[in-house]
């Protein structure tokens, strides 16, 4: 461990379970890389993701972005590939994007396609499943609506997916955002997991969460101190 880094942990108490404000406040004061940290939430909810009926999944624009650029790529055909380049979709087409992607391309963040060329894009599922850049109409992003699925991904449309033992990884900015947008995005990815807690999960939906930036300590929030703890 670095000295920096080491210096970064000894400012953490880790046992304490600090308020979402103080955690984000934390984790700006303690940024020693020079390059712009992502700051991620993590969630550990009591779900088993391995049942169908416990798989908390969604989506969620966040109200500040994400401090990243998104390059998104649009399969589709005629009308709606104007209404796609309109929007700010970085790639558009069809077979010829299939065709390149089966040769290696994957110069890309995510996925849209209009539902009449998933036949098509179905052929990729073994190449862009993997990499979760599978178009999804449960996600939003096999629709006729190109136009607004590619401004919200622009705008920072985040996923979330509980991975096993019920961990949801989710990111909702950039250090070097003021600490109210932070919170902002935060406040609206809790809200949204908040809502996705499936009827079948018993007992303590909210177990533990936390807060870190890419290469920070990482932070243990109250879950009391959010709503979605409540």
């Amino acid at each position: 461990m670095g000295k920096k880094m080491k210096a970064a942990n000894e400012q953490v108490e880790p046992a304490k379970e600090y308020s979402l404000e103080e955690a984000i406040g934390l984790v700006k004061k303690l940024k020693y890389t020079k390059f712009d940290e992502t700051v991620d939430l993590a969630f550990n909810l009591g779900v088993d993701p391995r049942k169908s009926d416990q798989m908390v999944r969604g989506t969620v624009v966040l109200p500040h972005g994400t401090g990243k650029s998104v390059r998104v790529l649009v399969f589709a055909k005629g009308e709606k590939e104007k209404e796609a380049r309109d929007a700010g979709a970085d790639f558009i087409g069809a077979e010829d994007m299939v065709e390149k992607i089966t040769k290696g391309w994957l110069d890309f963040d995510k996925v849209v396609a209009t539902p009449d060329v998933m036949g098509t894009v179905g052929k990729l599922g073994k190449i862009l499943g993997p990499r979760g850049l599978m178009p999804n109409p449960k996600l939003g992003t096999v629709t006729f609506d190109v136009a607004k699925a590619v401004k919200e991904i622009k705008a920072g449309k985040v996923e979330y997916k509980a991975e096993k033992a019920g961990v949801v990884h989710v990111p909702i900015g950039k250090v070097s955002f003021d600490e109210q947008k932070l919170l902002d995005n935060a406040r609206a990815i809790i809200d949204s997991v908040s809502k996705a807690k499936p009827s079948t999960s018993k007992g303590k939906y909210l177990k533990k969460l936390s807060i870190s930036s890419t290469m920070g300590p990482g932070l243990r929030v109250d879950p009391n101190s959010v709503s979605a703890g409540k």
